[in-house]
């Protein structure tokens, strides 16, 4: 089993689903008020260069919920960069905690963390991956409906969350299709070993340029925000770009039964509508509520001690 939890893809379907079962029975459990003390006597460091609302909440009550404790540490509080090296960081708090959370600007900074530290690093987000987004996604998706039979289609920019989302539908054989511009496709050596991935699992992978071919008889779609953190500055360039790419009541005719997901916050108005965002067939709150369930997943299966599930 892999130390960390960095990405979809380093971690076999058969456990991604072990993980995804867990999170399901947590939060029928905490439906129920019951709160298995798993994580007693253990601490999480939270490293967080980003501003956010879900990541922070839902990683801190979730080591409250399973007996643990979260420290959070900010990017201007440690200084990562300018008052000590990535590595440093990573072999201090391997001496202090159980395991590191992070949130970053780069991929490359959680990957030096991950290598250094001796315990479990979770990347919370980074410009690349956001594989714990990834695993809520798919725990939302499998409460509507068997898994080997979803289509998910995502319309708008190739970012981190179309990244994960490509490389969960090829581990875990789902088809998934793509609809961004030709200039903001997911980098290539992402997109190919996702391809080379669903060729193990039977997934279907396509992209096109085309939202209403992508979205077609789709059961799921999925958008986000056309400037991720960061990408402020290309904000009004990026909207001309991605004007055609918004999910609204006339791309849904072309899939008028699929559940609508974004993983938030959503810029209303741009990349999805109001009446779509708000509308009976959202399931963003599910897929925000599951973050907390598939996080606790998460740290149970890295940190846990043996039998105490």
């Amino acid at each position: 089993m892999p130390k960390d939890f960095l990405s979809v893809a380093d971690w076999s379907a058969e456990t991604l689903l072990e993980i995804l079962d867990r999170a399901a029975e947590l939060k029928a459990l905490l439906g129920k008020g019951e709160r298995p003390r798993t994580l007693e006597g253990r601490t999480l460091a939270m490293y967080f260069e980003h501003p956010s609302l879900r990541t922070h909440v839902t990683f801190e009550a979730g080591m409250a919920q399973l007996g643990g404790h979260a420290i959070f540490l900010t990017g201007d509080q440690v200084g990562i960069g300018r008052r000590e090296s990535a590595p440093d960081v990573a072999r201090n708090l391997s001496r202090w905690v159980d395991a590191i959370v992070a949130r970053t600007a780069r991929h490359e900074l959680v990957e030096s963390l991950a290598a250094e530290a001796s315990i479990p690093v979770i990347n919370a987000l980074t410009d690349r991956f956001h594989p714990c987004q990834a695993m809520a996604d798919v725990q939302a998706m499998s409460e509507c409906g068997a898994l080997d039979a979803a289509h998910l289609a995502f319309v708008g920019d190739g970012n981190n969350v179309a990244n994960s989302l490509a490389l969960a539908a090829a581990v875990l054989g789902f088809r998934f299709s793509l609809a961004t511009p030709a200039s903001h496709r997911p980098p290539e050596d992402v997109w190919n070993r996702a391809l080379a991935l669903a060729e193990a699992s039977g997934a279907q992978l396509v992209w096109t340029e085309d939202p209403a071919e992508a979205v077609a008889g789709a059961n799921f779609v999925y958008t986000d925000v056309w400037a991720s953190m960061g990408q402020e500055h290309e904000a009004a360039a990026r909207r001309k770009v991605f004007a055609p790419y918004q999910v609204n009541a006339e791309l849904l005719r072309g899939a008028p039964e699929a559940w609508v997901m974004h993983d938030l916050p959503a810029h209303r108005g741009e990349e999805i509508t109001d009446e779509v965002l708000d509308g009976p067939r959202s399931i963003v709150l599910e897929q925000a509520e599951n973050r907390l369930h598939a996080q606790k997943a998460i740290l149970e299966r890295l940190i846990a001690p043996p039998n105490a599930q």
